[in-house]
């Protein structure tokens, strides 16, 4: 606990706890479709291909939305961006209440639902960005805590929906949004850490890398999986049991608070067990449970039993690759979490669509199961094979971050990109030319030496006889005699 409340003495709690519930608020309205689909269907009377595409765009569009958003907190500041998002969140959910009166207008209502699901990445730098280095990892296990707001969006729209109808859920949104934008107006507080402006290019940087495409199909899988099965959880229950639609809800509020609640569980564990170790293991127990899903969907409790296990996982797999994600891309971590966020959020679409095309061409929803795992099953092929490469460059074996000896001074212990050795370890280039020593004059190697008594350039720090250890090049002993 103590350890705990310095945590929070070190930045700004209460622009952190800001973020959080704009975060947790942001969830909650970019699954609502996915809550009401029992309403929604038995009003429009749609196909299972028809709620597979209704429920899939809010989730693509919000992928798709990061970056716009990301870009304007640039220029008018992160805590303005949240309140320019929620009052946006506002006019959509007014919308619809208003203007939803067909599937076409349900289609356009999931445009505007990926509103919400733009977020993700200025939650995490607003509420992050008053922290010192050491503990932003942890500020920004909080705020993705703030996930759970589609567990309580599961949970609490179907009973609303029933008691006032499922439009009137929108507009109980529209007003509800009003209590994140009140304390982020009256408690938050913009973070110093302002950087340059990043643009498209620096954007999508990590894509032009094999590894950022991994990491990309890993949080497809992870993310991806999450917020697609929380969104058609409901519909599957109702349609594969049989339970009312408030039951759906509750049910699927189980496996969803499981998965937000193990993120930050999944963090914590990687960075003693190795993330690579974590996803290892994330990536099979979610195969083997979404495999066991088509036996046992004549059990509700075993389906459920099932569906717990897989987000829990799937809940761990989250915290574990963000756990990765500041060890390859150390200069530029927020850059590239945003760009793997936006790329695994857009594999989250394709699960409801997926399921819904399963029930329509096949008769069964186990296909999709089986399919998404067949997917994952994959991407831990290429974990496999990458890890090889991964741990013996910018990680050390199972994914863990490498250990700095802080005994050692920071000149003899510069930071590398993490492709590049050492400079200590490095050995000396073979083609290196003769380098000029105390009282040897002007040396014949390099273009423009200077005489022993000039400086030397800041840029080749060299060690001169009789000086001890230099800083920067060591020569072998023989040479140094």
């Amino acid at each position: 606990m103590a350890a705990f409340r310095t945590f929070l003495r070190s930045g700004h709690a209460p622009t952190l706890g800001a973020a959080f519930l704009y975060f947790a608020f942001s969830c909650c309205i970019w699954v609502l479709n996915g809550a009401l689909a029992p309403f929604i269907s038995e009003a429009y009377q749609l196909t299972a291909a028809q709620k597979g595409l209704m429920l899939s765009i809010p989730i693509m569009a919000g992928a798709l939305m990061r970056f716009p958003l990301g870009l304007l907190s640039q220029y008018i500041g992160r805590k303005n961006a949240t309140l320019v998002e929620m009052a946006l969140i506002a006019v959509a959910m007014s919308y619809g209440y208003f203007m939803v009166d067909g599937y076409d207008d349900l289609l356009a209502m999931g445009v505007l639902l990926g509103i919400a699901g733009a977020s993700f990445g200025v939650a995490m730098s607003l509420g992050s960005g008053w922290y010192p280095p050491k503990y932003k990892g942890l500020a920004m296990g909080l705020v993705g805590a703030g996930n759970v707001g589609t567990a309580v969006s599961v949970l609490v729209a179907p009973p609303l929906a029933q008691w006032l109808g499922w439009q009137s859920v929108y507009a109980i949104a529209a007003a509800a949004i009003a209590v994140p934008m009140g304390v982020m107006i009256v408690f938050a507080k913009e973070p110093p850490d302002v950087g340059r402006h990043t643009g498209l290019r620096d954007h999508v940087a990590c894509l032009f890398e094999k590894d950022g495409w991994a990491f990309s199909l890993l949080y497809a899988v992870t993310f991806g999986g999450f917020i697609g099965l929380t969104t058609f959880l409901p519909t599957y229950y109702h349609d594969q049991f049989g339970v009312s639609k408030v039951a759906a809800g509750q049910l699927t509020m189980l496996a969803a608070f499981m998965g937000a609640a193990v993120r930050v569980v999944g963090g914590a564990l990687s960075d003693r067990w190795g993330g690579v170790n974590a996803l290892t293991t994330v990536l099979g127990v979610v195969t083997v449970s979404l495999l066991l899903i088509g036996p046992a969907n004549g059990s509700i409790a075993l389906t459920t039993l099932l569906l717990v296990i897989c987000f829990a996982g799937l809940g761990a797999g989250n915290g574990a690759l963000f756990q990765l994600v500041p060890l390859r891309w150390p200069a530029a971590t927020a850059v590239a979490g945003s760009m793997i966020g936006e790329i695994g959020a857009l594999g989250g679409g394709a699960v409801p669509n997926l399921m819904g095309l399963s029930k329509q061409t096949a008769g069964t929803y186990a296909w999709g199961f089986v399919a998404f795992a067949g997917f994952a099953l994959v991407m831990l092929g290429v974990l496999r094979v990458m890890q090889r490469r991964w741990t013996s460059t910018w990680a050390t074996d199972g994914g863990r971050a490498h250990v700095v000896d802080e005994s050692t001074s920071p000149a003899t212990s510069p930071a590398t990109s993490p492709a590049t050795p050492h400079p200590i370890t490095a050995p000396l280039s073979p083609v290196l030319p003769p380098l000029p020593l105390a009282g040897e004059g002007r040396g014949e190697g390099l273009p423009g030496s200077r005489p022993a008594t000039a400086p030397i350039p800041s840029q080749l720090p060299l060690p001169l006889a009789g000086e001890g250890g230099g800083e920067g090049l060591h020569f072998p002993q023989e040479r140094a005699a």
